[in-house]
């Protein structure tokens, strides 16, 4: 298998109806992969699904609705992805987003329902695809994660304890995996243009800004070195190569995708 070519191949895609994981499932085809794509909201799949089709009108592609909450609803996806496009050899955990709540106004149930939301949509589609990984080689799991696991901001207390934890959890399946040739990885992202960010700029008070001037200063007050907003395709050009065969000796590590914005090293 070429080193840049996903022929043969059947990626996952959770969350791929928009976003990250549409500009996945764009690169996927584009690299010749079949794709099994998944989310909650019908109307946007299928939205999706016909775009797809109009421009990969020979790819192999399937879409479901599927909430990856529902171990049972990802078990009934994973059945039906094997049944139509054959065994799964990547595997994108990318649903989820953010809550925006401190310690003190966070309650149990927040802390219940985000633990859970983040954990789970990695644990399920994980348990479901695990046999058909274990019978691929060069199978890979890539979680998209947040820059928030490794600098937690006080203003979404539950998000980053959560994204710290799921950072731990590729960590360990890359550990426990890799006598399996499965290998485990994730990025990390900063602030990425996504739904949430088009609804906060529909909200906005300077209605002077358009799109581009209102990011750039939200990358200003942000202090993110390269001056805006990432692009989905520029994550899921990241997840691809953590995908694929180019990172073929890379397992339990994190790529960073913020601009800048991390103060790590």
């Amino acid at each position: 298998m070429s080193l840049y070519q996903l022929q043969g191949s059947t990626a996952i895609v959770t969350g791929g109806s928009s976003g990250i994981g549409l500009a996945c499932v764009e690169l996927l085809l584009e690299a010749g992969a079949a794709v099994a794509l998944c989310g909650r909201n019908e109307e946007r799949l299928r939205n999706a699904e016909a775009t797809l089709r109009q421009r990969f009108p020979e790819a192999r592609l399937l879409a479901q609705v599927c909430n990856v909450l529902d171990a049972e609803s990802v078990k009934s996806f994973a059945a039906a992805s094997l049944a139509a496009l054959g065994p799964a050899s990547i595997l994108i955990n990318n649903a989820g987003q953010g809550r925006v709540s401190t310690f003190a106004d966070t309650t149990d149930s927040d802390w219940a329902e985000e633990l859970n939301l983040k954990f789970f949509s990695v644990i399920n589609p994980v348990r479901a695809f695990m046999t058909q990984l274990q019978s691929q080689p060069d199978a890979a799991i890539v979680c998209v994660n947040s820059l928030l696991a490794s600098q937690p901001e006080p203003h979404m207390v539950a998000t980053s304890a959560a994204r710290a934890g799921v950072m731990n959890l590729v960590r360990s399946m890359a550990t426990e995996f890799a006598p399996e040739g499965i290998r485990v990885n994730g990025i990390l992202i900063g602030l990425v243009e996504s739904g949430q960010w088009r609804r906060r700029f529909e909200a906005r008070e300077e209605r002077e800004l358009d799109w581009s001037r209102w990011t750039a200063q939200l990358a200003q007050r942000k202090h993110i070195p390269l001056g805006r907003l990432g692009l989905p395709i520029e994550a899921a050009r990241a997840i691809l190569f953590l995908a694929s065969p180019l990172s073929s000796y890379t397992t339990g590590s994190h790529i960073d995708v913020s601009g800048g914005l991390s103060r790590h090293a």
